[in-house]
This record gives C-alpha cells, structure tokens and sequence, in this order.
C-alpha cells in the first residue's frame, strides 16, 4: 500500500463515525427512533453493518453521536459570544437565538426537538440524554446572557426560568412545526413557509417587554 492509500484510508476511517451519524439522523428524521433499523442506517451511510458496529452498538449510541457530532460543539461558538458581545446584552441575545436557528432550528438538526416530543416515553434515557447534554446547558447559555442584560441596566428582572421558556419555546416550536407540517399544510402559493417577517415581529415582542428603555423609531 502506498503512502497516499495510506493516508486516504485513514481519512475515510476517520470520517466513518460522522458520515454514520449524519445517516441516523436523516433515518430518524424520516421513520423515527423506534422504526429506524442499524442496517438502515449503514446502508445509508454506504457501509456494512460490522463496519458500523465498529463505531456504535445500539441506535442510542448513534443518537449520542448525532448530539456530539452536530450540536454539541456549536455550544463553544455561542458561549464565544458571550465575552465578544457583553457590552451589547440586546445583539447577544438576538444572535445567540438567531444562531441557533441558522445552525440547529432551521437545519435537519431541528427534527430532534420533533422526534423527543413524540418518543420520549417510549425511550427515557434518550430523552433525558438529551435533556441533560441540550436542554440544561442552552437554558443555562440564555440564562448568562440575559443575566448580563439586566446586570448592566438594560434588561428589567425578571423570574429567569420562565422567561427563558418564554423566550425559546416559540422557536422550537417553529423547528417542530417546521420538521413536521410545514410540508404538508398547503396555501394557495403551495406548501406553507415561515412568514418573512417572523423574525422581525418575535424580536419586537421579546425585546419590547424586556429592554428597560423602550427604543426610540428613527424620526422620519
């Protein structure tokens, strides 16, 4: 084996446990957890089933790898914000949960809130898997940030728990609706989109009942 066959090989190797938690997560997507098979998904991922069992023994372990592999280190890039972005709490919030639906809500990631709703009892430690590596930590990254807001006088207090369900729900939702009958509910333009102006109307309701200040509309 040359040198280069070598080099291409471990490449290929290396990139086997990402290529196979991209194909469960299509497969979930699609069937869900509990039809989706491991032969499936190697097929999917154009592998053998033993050359999957090299990386994963159990679909849970493929859902792990999915929240390693797609989510997980996005965490580093919005927590980044928080030092970049301290001196302007109302941008950091607005890309924190702008960047979270460019990157997880709008994206095929966005059908996991979709699949732990409708499976969650049937499959607890999945669930609480996520709970625990997703949920606690972004609650905990909006949490930082809107802590930062009212520290510096620019956001009024409030009960933080609530608050942040209030401010995030609204966009999971969107991504389950999105992943789920978006495609299937039809307007007269053909299947129904998220309105252009969605993003626009959210931000002025959050950040017209949290900034201290109102903000003052440009005079024409």
């Amino acid at each position: 084996m040359t040198e280069i066959e070598s080099t291409r090989r471990q490449r290929r190797k290396e990139a086997r446990p990402a290529e196979l938690a991209a194909a469960a997560l299509s497969l979930f997507i699609e069937k869900g957890f509990a039809a989706t098979r491991l032969d499936e998904v190697a097929a999917r991922a154009g592998v053998s089933k033993g050359t999957l069992y090299l990386y994963f023994d159990s679909k849970e372990a493929l859902f792990k790898a999915v929240i390693e592999e797609g989510v997980v280190p996005l965490f580093e890039e919005f927590e980044a914000k928080l030092e970049t972005l301290k001196d302007d709490p109302e941008r950091l919030l607005r890309e924190i949960l702008l960047g979270w639906w460019a990157k997880v809500g709008s994206t095929d990631l966005g059908g996991i809130g979709k699949l732990i709703i409708a499976e969650a009892g049937n499959f607890p430690e999945v669930a609480r898997y996520h709970h625990d590596a997703v949920i606690v930590r972004w609650m905990a990254l909006l949490k930082r940030a809107i802590d930062l807001g009212v520290g510096k006088g620019v956001f009024r207090p409030f009960d933080i728990e609530p608050l942040c369900q209030l401010i995030f729900f609204p966009l999971l939702m969107l991504s389950v609706w999105k992943n789920s009958m978006a495609s299937s509910v039809v307007g007269c333009d053909g299947p129904r989109q998220i309105s252009d102006s969605y993003f626009d109307t959210y931000f002025d309701m959050i950040f017209g009942g949290l900034l201290v200040a109102p903000r003052q509309e440009p005079k024409e």
